[in-house]
């Protein structure tokens, strides 16, 4: 399963806490088709059924079925730009 780095943890949380008021909200993350490139990622109140949920640090990550097998084995770490822009990297675990 995906897992945060600690600078992920902290920006998912600034980013759901800025967005939205509810305890379940968190980050979630899609993908249009298993060949495409492209991932998705929204703040939102809560998972939609056959999202897995990811949680690490008090961060809550909500996986699509197509994102969660795409990211299995993935890393997810994020930084802040210096105008406070925020850029997540995907990396491979090292076993």
């Amino acid at each position: 399963m995906l897992t945060l780095t600690e600078n992920a943890s902290t920006v998912v949380k600034t980013i759901v806490e800025q967005s939205r008021e509810t305890e379940q909200a968190g980050l979630r993350i899609s993908q249009d088709a298993e060949d495409s490139p492209a991932l998705h990622v929204i703040a939102t109140d809560s998972p939609l059924p056959g999202d897995q949920i990811l949680e690490e640090d008090g961060a809550r990550v909500f996986l699509e079925e197509t994102a969660a097998e795409t990211l299995a084995d993935k890393v997810l770490d994020a930084q802040l730009d210096d105008s406070g822009g925020v850029q997540f990297t995907i990396s491979t675990q090292v076993v």
